[in-house]
């Protein structure tokens, strides 16, 4: 009798690193604080210092607050723990918002029992003549310590590690760089505009990092996708600094699903072992392989699937023409100009029920412009189609209006005021103090509430003319001022019960059919992924209540002004002609505070009509491509099961 062959998990077999995917950051960050919470119990066991390397930006943050979690609910003490901070702006008050300094103060240091003594991070405010010193000592103070006994680091959008930018060299050590400008411009999210981004900085070395005896590198979402790839799967090269990290003998990469998504394993398991050939993963398949040939779906060939490596798709399905066929109407059905359903329509395969009908819709705007900017189109198109069409705006947006904005409708305020023969005293007064903090306001310096009021006051009223714009009654305009947005900075706080009360209120108000929801977590400042953790929460919650009317309730996802889903993943594509794309071109001109220089707008400074215009028209374009008709533009959803 023969014997079984064991099955070998061959996923990972393309990876030169190991690599942990979990379903979100904070599964992950929770793993990685387990792995430093045994390491410093370990230590204390023994009675040695423990020796931390440790990484500032987006990245860690929810690992710092595990860690404090840790420290205040399971008596984690940081007693014997020495730390050294990667990297620092140059030059940076120590106090500065954007500084790493007062980052870890914030985020980690002043909520935990660490000596201040046992902190060691580079300092931005050191004397130019005097950085190379500083940073000879800095790599003494590491080596006096005993050596980094664990590095967490993070990953730039350019494969950098610290501030190592392209082209660090593996022998090189702590010193001053000059910052890739696609660095300041990745970071300019935390800074008003990108010219207030520091041209310089101060970070450890590749060389000092490969000296620690453990490294742990930790990534989420989507847009660090396509260079974690770079850095597990291809050759190593100083032009990707991640790479270099193969090079280690105990290196670990902590990862989501989304930073997980280019990597062999899921982008093409057929590659990796034996797959699964469910219909999604044949579309994903089939797709990938069009564009990759630049074929249109129902003119691949036998010839075509085997050598992209689908040859036993060919073995379970059989001939091309038949997969190709399957795969062309999976996409066809995505395609509709009814994007709650045509009345008394029964279309096999069409994304929406045709009733209820009309629906009750809601549109959740994480800010006061994305239902214009993500869904312009189908938003109209709803409204149109006489759907009972609501739009709830999660946050006040107000960070996002320059200080200019402020004085100019003030001014126009106060006149309106001297027009209508209206005492002007008071908003005189309001005007006259807004001018002396604007003039002097320092750069970490947070807004006043009144003057935080007028920016939200501002993009309200905005908001509300894109409604009447698309023909929205008043009543049907819901400002929800989330409190979790109300912090006067970039950083916000996390998502409260307050939040999700107030939105489970509004969501039983209306009792909607449809809700469509932005799952554009790529956004820089994380609003959108805490304003889509709110209205799932809420919705859950409401489901387990058992509220009748959420059986028959649909969530679909939109993505916002940063990304678009991949073609695969669409299951609803809502074709725009070019007077619709025009329409809503000046529906998001309605929104002049965020036209031509806007802050804290992330990386893209293209302006948020550009980036939709083209995210729409490249997407139509693909399914041109793949041999569909070829529209001007397409909106795309995705539904979410909760």
């Amino acid at each position: 009798m023969a014997k079984k062959v064991a099955s070998i998990d061959l996923s990972d077999s393309f990876e030169k690193i190991p690599v942990k995917i979990y379903p979100d950051p904070k599964d992950g960050s929770k793993f990685v604080a387990q792995q430093i919470a045994d390491l410093i119990r370990a230590k204390q066991k023994s009675k040695e210092k423990c020796v931390l390397g440790l990484a500032t930006g987006s990245t860690p943050k929810s690992l710092y607050a595990e860690l404090v979690r840790m420290h205040k609910q399971e008596k984690l003490s940081f007693k014997n723990v020495v730390t050294f901070n990667l990297d620092e702006y140059y030059p940076i008050d120590n106090d500065a918002l954007q500084s790493y300094n007062r980052f870890m103060r914030t985020h980690l240091f002043d909520h935990v029992d660490i000596n201040p003594k046992n902190i060691h991070i580079p300092d931005g405010t050191v004397n130019k003549e005097d950085i190379k010193h500083h940073c000879q000592q800095y790599e003494r103070k590491i080596k006096e310590a005993g050596g980094i006994d664990m590095q967490i680091l993070g990953i730039g959008n350019n494969g950098h590690i610290g501030f190592n930018e392209p082209g660090s060299g593996i022998y090189s050590k702590t010193r001053l760089i000059t910052l890739d400008n696609s660095t300041r411009i990745a970071n300019a999210y935390e800074f008003a505009n990108i010219s207030q981004v520091p041209r310089l900085a101060i970070t450890m070395g590749i060389s000092t990092i490969l000296q620690s005896k453990k490294i742990i590198l930790m990534a989420w979402g989507p847009a660090k996708a396509p260079v974690l790839k770079k850095a597990v799967e291809e050759d190593d090269t100083e032009q990707v600094p991640a790479s270099l990290l193969q090079n280690h003998d105990d290196v670990t990469f902590v990862v989501d699903e989304a930073a997980a998504a280019e990597l062999t394993r899921n982008k093409s398991p057929w590659l990796t072992g034996d797959c699964e050939w469910t219909p999604k993963m044949i579309k994903k398949a089939v797709v990938n392989m069009a564009l990759k040939l630049k074929k249109p779906v129902l003119s691949l060939t036998n010839s075509d699937y085997n050598e992209y490596g689908l040859s036993d798709l060919l073995v379970e399905k059989g001939d091309a023409y038949e997969i190709n066929l399957e795969v062309f109407y999976l996409l066809r059905d995505t395609i509709t100009g009814w994007p709650a359903g045509k009345k008394d329509a029964i279309i096999p395969g069409h994304p929406e029920r045709p009733s209820p009908y009309p629906k009750r819709v809601v549109i959740f705007s994480p800010h006061p412009d994305d239902d214009i900017i993500s869904m312009g189109g189908t938003f109209q198109r709803l409204h149109d189609q006489g759907h009972d069409v609501h739009v709830a705006y999660q946050t006040s947006g107000n960070i996002a209006v320059t200080d200019e904005f402020v004085t100019r409708f003030l001014d126009f305020a106060v006149g309106f005021e001297e027009i209508a023969g209206i005492d002007t005293s008071k908003s005189g007064k309001i005007l006259a103090n807004a001018r002396k903090f604007l003039a002097n306001k320092k750069s970490n310096q947070v807004d006043t509430p009144t003057i935080r009021s007028i920016k939200g006051l501002i993009r309200r009223g905005e908001a509300k003319a894109t409604c009447r714009y698309v023909g929205i009654k008043d009543e049907n305009i819901h400002f929800q001022n989330l409190p979790f947005y109300e912090t006067g900075t970039i950083e916000k706080k996390p998502m409260s019960e307050k939040d999700i009360k107030i939105t489970i209120e509004l969501l039983r108000k209306i009792k909607p059919q449809q809700v469509y929801c932005a799952g554009d977590f790529a956004d820089p400042h994380g609003t959108h992924i805490v304003c889509f953790h709110t209205v799932l929460e809420a919705l859950k919650r409401i489901k387990a209540a058992g509220d009748e009317w959420i059986s028959d309730c649909w969530l679909w996802l939109y993505k916002g002004a940063w990304q678009e889903w991949n073609i695969e993943e669409i299951e609803m594509a809502i074709p725009m002609s070019p007077d619709q794309v025009l329409k809503k071109r000046f529906g998001i001109f309605i929104h002049q505070s965020q036209k031509d220089m806007v802050p804290f707008q992330g990386s893209d400074s293209r302006e948020f009509w550009q980036r939709a215009e083209e995210r729409n028209g490249a997407t139509a374009a693909l399914y041109a491509d793949l041999g569909l008709t070829h529209y001007a533009a397409m909106e795309a959803f995705v539904r979410w099961n909760y």
